[in-house]
């Protein structure tokens, strides 16, 4: 029967084994080299390896992230990678990088490989692109419908987020921390630009709720998992590889809980007492997110808000006095919801001010005033040290085995263990009639049963005794035996792969020019001179012959039908579609940072690729067929599916304007023109003059 399976995240070894003790179908880890999380702990290669073997010992598949852009002197560090993650036994490999994809698919075709989000995959032609490569999942754009999944009709294996943080700009689409703080998220760096304040101005600056206007909500659909399980996808993928065990713990055990009532045919419920404890772990406020065309955004506030506790009732210069709602505990952590004042309570004293280290709801606690509160304040608690002792309480997982025992006289005693999959019999002494007192069922079961320090349970045990005497230290050593001869079995891998790989200088001329345009206007002053781009169609239609190319949106649900058309295609559903019959170029937002990438579009059909802005090295020229590198201008800094539609700039804390651009989709522009014009390449044209283009060129 089909099971959805349930996807948690691990930072380090203590937080993989909670996902595993409260029921994770499998884990995603990062290792130390080209994963999305850079700053999480992540794991050595030592520990890639008993990650591997723990989760498999329990029946848990193990996920390695690798999903960053490669750059061109990093392919063979990269394919050392992954021929160790094969030979370690990893279930799967996360991977972005489109030409990396597409070279482990040829060099170490039994390696599975998921598509990460970053890769953008938000329609059915991406889709069947990456199914035709090889990938056996794709992990969904965060901004798709639940409607939208599922009409999709490509096969290949879907997963979405059910719970976590949300990225403001479509995953893989977002280059603000790299061209602005100079470290990339699509190398697992990202400053988080997004969780900043911003001012919105058009003529004039805006009135705006609050400053952080790019800042989302985290993701929860506890209230919606029917919906989601009703959709037969294939995955459900809890974000936060840098979060603590218990947090991962405790979502992954609400989750569970809610899956496994669903496929027992009840309806999954959430408590409030489940709601209460995840606001407490961490909430920026909770959304249903795109998925249900839910609001994203909590622009008031980037940080932890926790859930409410009660109500400051009076405060002077050294006691805060707190009307309960929730009981409240030493330890705990708290945060004044107006001042944004937040504490760990090291002394809670009850209502006569004695020292106590728990004072129920209804009651009123008093804590010291060490954050200089002035005001009577409404109270949330951020962290809960009771819910925290409880998760590190969680018992071990165990896998069930059923055992059989011959005992029969003048044969040898046989004991198989059976774990569903794998089957262990192992033979010891011979039997011979017992001369006084026999071995008793029950004493063959209590040392059967004797399985504590295993990772096992007894589920059946089925004894096929004779009248014989069995030595209680035979029986326990050859329990023992079986065990670990199980236990290396679920564990083992054999997985060898022998592969050479060689870079081909390529001799081809990166030499031309183009020019993206935003009007009429500009599209004359360089007529005849360039390449030019354009987004508007009929302006295309208008000078075709004139050596214009139509660009194509950056997201795309439907597709008309072009031949022969000159395009610039900035997602893969677009270069599944058009590369054949189409004069296609490849944009910047595909990400092309290594020759793999560009040497696979070619072997599509695509004719230039437009690499990166993120790469400064362009080594990659030479190896790879014709490319185009951005020379000026300003590059997209983000895409959002939804924003507010006023407002032309938005204005970050140092004074730079970032150009807004309306449409179906909301696009910002970077703050300022990258110039590297002594090379040749694209020039992207914003709201310049017929004399400022014609100094330019």
């Amino acid at each position: 029967m089909f099971k959805t399976e349930l996807l948690s995240p691990a930072g380090n070894m203590k937080t993989l084994i909670s996902a595993v003790n409260n029921g994770a179908d499998a884990v995603y880890i990062g290792g130390k080299m080209f994963g999305a999380r850079a700053f999480a702990d992540n794991f050595s290669f030592d520990e890639i390896n008993e990650a591997i073997k723990y989760c498999h010992l329990y029946g848990v598949k193990l996920y390695v992230t690798a999903n960053t852009v490669i750059f061109e002197n990093e392919i063979e560090e990269f394919l050392d990678y992954m021929n160790f993650l094969y030979e370690s036994g990893v279930d799967a490999v996360i991977m972005q990088d489109l030409g990396m994809i597409n070279l482990v698919r040829r060099l170490i075709p039994d390696l599975e490989i998921h598509a990460s989000t970053q890769i953008n995959a938000h329609n059915d032609e991406s889709l069947y692109l990456l199914e035709s490569i090889g990938v056996k999942r794709a992990v969904l754009a965060r901004e798709m419908s639940l409607d939208e999944i599922k009409s999709l009709k490509c096969p290949i294996e879907k997963e979405v987020f059910i719970h976590g943080a949300l990225c403001v700009s479509y995953s893989g689409q977002c280059l603000f921390s790299s061209l602005n703080g100079g470290r990339s998220g699509n190398r697992g760096r990202c400053v988080q630009s997004c969780r900043l304040p911003y001012e919105l101005y058009d003529d004039k600056k805006i009135k705006t709720e609050g400053k952080y206007l790019l800042s989302t909500k985290e993701l929860c659909l506890v209230n919606n998992i029917k919906d989601v399980l009703d959709a037969n996808i294939d995955s459900l993928k809890i974000e936060g590889r840098m979060k603590s065990p218990e947090y991962v713990g405790y979502v992954t055990k609400v989750y569970r809980r809610l899956i496994d009532e669903y496929y027992l045919g009840l309806e999954p419920k959430v408590t409030e007492e489940e709601i209460y404890n995840l606001n407490v772990l961490f909430n920026r406020k909770f959304t249903n997110g795109y998925l249900f065309n839910d609001d994203i955004y909590n622009i008031k506030t980037s940080n932890h808000l926790g859930a409410p506790i009660g109500k400051v009732i009076k405060v002077n210069d050294h006691k805060i006095y707190i009307k309960l709602d929730h009981d409240l505990f030493q330890e705990d952590g708290i945060r004044f919801c107006e001042s944004s004042k937040g504490m760990i309570i090291n002394k809670l004293y009850n209502e006569k001010e004695l020292l106590v280290n728990h004072v129920s709801k209804g009651s009123i606690a008093v804590v010291d005033n060490k954050v200089g509160l002035n005001s009577k304040d409404l109270v949330n608690k951020t962290v809960s040290k009771n819910l925290i002792n409880e998760m590190k309480k969680s018992n071990d997982k165990k896998v069930f085995v059923s055992f059989k025992l011959k005992a029969l006289v003048n044969t040898p005693l046989e004991l198989t263990i059976d774990d569903g999959v794998n089957r262990i019999c192992e033979k010891s002494i011979l039997l011979d009639k017992a001369k006084n007192r026999a071995t008793t069922k029950e004493e063959v079961y209590s040392k059967l049963n004797k399985l504590g320090s295993t990772p096992f349970c007894l589920d059946k045990c089925d004894i096929e005794l004779d009248d014989v005497f069995i030595p209680m230290s035979v029986l326990n050593e050859l329990r023992r035996k079986v065990c670990d001869e199980l236990i290396f079995k679920r564990c083992e891998c054999n997985n060898k792969v022998n592969f050479k790989y060689e870079k081909k200088i390529i001799e081809q001329s990166n030499d031309s020019m183009s020019i993206l345009v935003r009007n009429e206007k500009q599209l004359k002053c360089v007529l005849g001179k360039f390449r030019i781009y354009t987004e508007d169609y009929k302006l295309y239609k208008k000078y075709k012959d004139k050596n214009v190319f139509y660009k194509l949106p950056r997201i795309m649900h439907e597709f008309p039908s072009f031949e022969n058309e000159n395009l610039l295609v900035s997602e893969l559903g677009g270069i599944y579609k058009y590369s054949k019959n189409n004069n296609v170029i490849a944009d910047y937002p595909l990400n092309i940072t290594n020759s793999e990438t560009v040497n696979f579009l070619h072997s599509l059909g695509v004719k230039i690729s437009t690499i990166s802005p993120e790469v400064n090295n362009y080594e990659l020229e030479k190896y790879s067929f014709p490319t185009e590198k951005i020379i000026y201008g300003r590059p997209d800094l983000m895409i959002l599916k939804k924003f507010r539609k006023d407002g032309k700039y938005l204005k970050n804390n140092l004074n730079n304007y970032f150009p807004i651009i309306h449409g179906k989709y909301t696009t910002i522009l970077h703050h300022k023109n990258i110039d590297l014009r002594q090379y040749n390449g694209r020039v992207l044209l914003f709201d310049e003059t017929e004399k400022e283009i014609k100094n330019l060129i």
